[in-house]
């Protein structure tokens, strides 16, 4: 039976792996919440403007064609 010093690779290839995959954690949590956070501020602006998501971010012309941009907004009946 041998010693394996620490400088061996596979010790090495085994803490770059966990130092990766933590930081690859960090890097997924930091994205999903960013994406949690532009739907949302998607949301609010659609329903202070009246465009859609969609609109907002140029791409309305795709989703019901060039001329039919705006949302109308009916008057309210009781």
């Amino acid at each position: 039976m041998t010693n394996t010093p620490a400088t061996e690779t596979f010790f090495q290839g085994d803490t770059e792996h966990s130092i990766h995959m933590e930081q690859l954690k960090r890097v997924e949590l930091f994205n999903g919440r960013a994406a949690m956070l532009g739907i949302v501020i998607g949301i609010v602006v659609e329903g202070l403007t009246g465009f859609g998501i969609a609109h907002q971010i140029g791409l309305g012309s795709l989703v019901d064609g060039y001329t039919a941009c705006r949302t109308q907004l009916l008057p309210f009946r009781l």
